[in-house]
């Protein structure tokens, strides 16, 4: 009877409704039935959301209402008592107990849901009321008693303002305490980037700064090139000097937007390494935003690893500083909820900023009899004057505060919560808040989550990440094998060599990259977390396929081989001389000029998306009658001709634009290298296959293989040779022993 009683108790908190009970209660507990109202104080209305959650609900409304047309009910629940929180803070998923298998369903018999709905704060706790008898009894001790005891009668006095730290965490979803746990969960709707502008549109801060976060690991594959024109923001500052760092948007209000590049410590061991490639992000970049952002000044990247703490304290306190709503706006996996969890400035109130510290009567004497004329009295006078304002506005925010408790902040929302909103209502402020939990599994939050920070000062938000291409990689892989394709550290890539009629699979055919020129050797590195394997291209194909007899472990799930597509042909157009010449082009060795070898050697990128990339090389011979440049004349006219085939070239540019103008065609510049026609007859290609053609991308290489190792040193700045043992000259020149 105390069971069933229990349940009746526990369910009566979150059920409510109006109808009258024909039998009571507490006479006969098992024929109560869950209410038809929802234990959020959120109107039922058909509003786009990224869960489908809502539809959930009105299923088990509409089942419930169908069997039992009179449901008998309970008393209504007391006032003092919690209710659940209207969202997850996990996921952002709105709280409800009606579908187990939708994000935000809370088990009311969970124990952590439990301790958080039956706590309460007025009920006195163990050992509370002797507490208070013991402290009223030292107040009233001597001062200098209590200073022989060791102990400051400024702690008694103070004790009330010290927060609460036995109040529970908010807790999570069921969703998301498996999938911390057990690593279990399926993955939700992902929503679009016209749903993503609908939902900043609704930002009640005037100052909005969002934050493009991009996964290092297949940059810049998961970049939303058109993220500007779908948000409506102004467009990325150029590099003319007069060019505006902001601008104005709808509503007289201001738009940002900075570059987050996470896990970049999966690009070169050492922070220094990474940072040098900088320049070389920011082109990649330019390349990726399309052709109207070639002239972007980009200074607003950051390379950011939330795993070692590279460069995250200078976004905490660009957070901090701007103020207003940080937008968390990406594609899914690309670390938005670590990155959020690393930047997000915890413990900071209004009483955080850089206050000047509250002076003494002494001091306040000492500096005003320290002054010498009646300019520097009325200076000093002046910054008393602000010191006692900013200290007493502090005094206030901080007693309005605590008299305004987490409950009254929700009742006081509620009053102007718009049920068709796509921005979730604002959370009251903790100091040290519930943060959104990070997982491997695509679509990990649900909804919006809104947490603030410094009272009023702001909020960071962060939104569901956008889908990738559909209908997603992971799809074409087994499940156990899931986690494989996430890199979670660093790999040091093996080199492996393509002689002609060879082939490189990627998990047991998952991916097929096979040189299309002929009698040329390439070179790859794999920096990704799949298996790599060399072997003959028909039998590559046949892994790919799934109709070898061969054992070979495979990743790949039942029935894929069928949908091997190819994804293209990827020219090595790029020229990395000078970087992968080893000691010839050396600064520290030969120190020889790329132009004066008799090879060159083109490369490029391979992006598997959300997996890692492949560096491809090779390398090709000069063309046959080739002479270095130092070996041959120069020519006195070399200057001008170089100068009129400029021009020329330049005059047959605007004749083809023109000629395209006419005809109402969009002109497309061809842009060649010449120098490379000349030395080479084509750039090594290389033709990738994947499952439907998709998930593979390519970009300029980053020569990965040599950013990383130890630090080259140059002759001069080593150590002296040390001297030869002689141990064994010794042992020669002893005489022979006798027989």
């Amino acid at each position: 009877m105390r069971a069933a009683l229990r349940q009746t108790r526990n369910i009566c908190r979150h059920e409510s409704s109006t109808v009258q009970a024909l039998v009571p209660v507490f006479l006969c507990p098992t024929s109560f039935r869950p209410a038809v109202a929802p234990p959020v104080r959120r109107t039922e209305s058909v509003t786009k959301r990224f869960s489908t959650v809502r539809h959930a609900r009105q299923q088990a409304t509409a089942t419930i209402s169908s069997h039992e047309p009179h449901p008998p009910t309970a008393s209504p629940p007391s006032q003092t008592q919690r209710s659940l929180p209207r969202t997850c803070p996990g996921c952002g998923a709105p709280a409800q107990i009606y579908d187990k298998e939708e994000a935000g369903f809370y088990n009311i018999h969970r124990k952590v849901v439990k301790q958080f709905l039956e706590y309460d704060p007025e009920t006195p706790k163990e050992g509370e009321e002797e507490d208070s008898v013991y402290t009223k009894a030292l107040k009233q001790v001597d001062p200098k008693l209590l200073e022989e005891m060791g102990l400051d009668k400024e702690v008694f006095e103070a004790g009330d303002a010290v927060p609460e730290k036995g109040a529970p965490e908010t807790p999570v979803c069921d969703r998301c305490h498996n999938l911390v746990h057990h690593r279990v969960g399926t993955p939700i709707f992902h929503p679009s980037v016209e749903a993503i502008q609908q939902t900043i549109a609704e930002s009640p801060h005037r100052r909005n700064h969002i934050y493009h976060v991009v996964d290092a690991a297949d940059f810049p594959l998961s970049l939303i090139p058109t993220l500007q024109s779908s948000l409506r923001i102004p467009k990325l500052r150029t590099q003319n000097r007069r060019a505006k760092h902001k601008g104005w948007v709808a509503n007289d209000r201001i738009a940002e937007v900075s570059f987050i590049i996470t896990r970049s410590d999966l690009l070169a061991p050492k922070k220094e390494q990474v940072d040098a490639l900088m320049p070389y992000i920011q082109e990649v970049l330019r390349d990726a935003l399309g052709r109207t952002n070639k002239l972007a000044r980009l200074g607003n990247v950051r390379l950011v690893s939330a795993k070692r703490g590279w460069w995250t304290k200078q976004v905490k306190d660009d957070i901090w500083d701007r103020g207003g709503a940080g937008w968390m706006v990406g594609k899914v996996n690309v670390g938005k909820s670590n990155l959020f969890e690393v930047v997000f400035p915890k413990g900071r109130g209004a009483d955080y900023q850089d206050i000047r510290q509250i002076r003494t009567a002494a001091d306040r004497e000492a500096m005003l009899n320290a002054t010498k004329s009646l300019d520097e009295l009325v200076e000093v006078q002046e910054q008393l004057a602000v010191e006692d304002a900013e200290a007493e506005y502090r005094k206030r925010d901080t007693e309005s505060y605590q008299h305004k408790t987490p409950e009254k902040e929700i009742l006081e929302e509620d009053q102007d919560l718009d049920p068709d909103a796509l921005l979730p209502p604002p959370q009251p402020y903790t100091p040290y808040p519930v943060l959104p939990i990070a997982s491997s599994l695509p679509g990990t939050t649900a909804s919006p989550i809104r947490i603030p920070f410094g009272r009023n000062r702001g909020e960071l938000i962060d939104l569901p990440g956008l889908a990738r291409t559909p209908p997603g990689l992971e799809t074409f892989v087994a499940p156990e094998f899931h986690d494989e394709l996430v890199m979670e550290s660093r790999i040091t890539a093996q080199r492996f060599a393509l002689k002609p009629g060879q082939s490189l699979i990627l998990g047991g055919g998952l991916i097929r990259i096979t040189p299309t020129t002929e009698n040329l050797i390439f070179l790859i590195h794999p920096f990704v977390p799949i298996v790599p394997h060399v072997t003959r291209t028909d039998k590559a194909i046949d892994y790919q396929a799934q109709t070898s007899d061969r054992t070979l472990p495979s990743i790949l799930a039942d029935s894929v081989g069928e949908k091997m597509r190819s994804a293209g042909r990827y020219k090595l157009k790029w020229d990395i001389t000078k970087k992968l010449a080893g000691p010839l082009t050396s600064h520290v060795a030969a120190k020889m000029r790329p132009e004066n070898l008799p090879f060159r050697i083109f490369g490029t990128d391979i992006l598997i998306e959300g997996v890692g990339w492949l560096e491809v090389t090779a390398q090709v011979r000069r063309l046959q009658g080739w002479r270095a440049p130092g070996m041959l004349k120069k020519d006195p006219n070399h200057a001008r001709d170089t100068k009129l085939k400029a021009l020329e070239k330049e005059q047959e540019i605007r004749r083809r634009k023109f000629e395209a103008k006419l005809r109402g065609e969009e002109f497309v510049k061809e842009e060649v290298d010449e120098e490379t026609e000349e030395d080479v007859a084509e750039f090594p290609e290389v033709e990738v296959f994947s499952p439907l053609g998709k998930f593979v991308g390519a970009r300029m290489p980053m020569c990965a293989s040599v950013v990383g190792g130890p630090k080259r040193v140059s002759a001069r700045d080593r150590p002296a040779r040390p001297r030869r043992s002689m141990v064994s000259v010794k042992r020669q020149r002893k005489p022979v022993g006798r027989d």
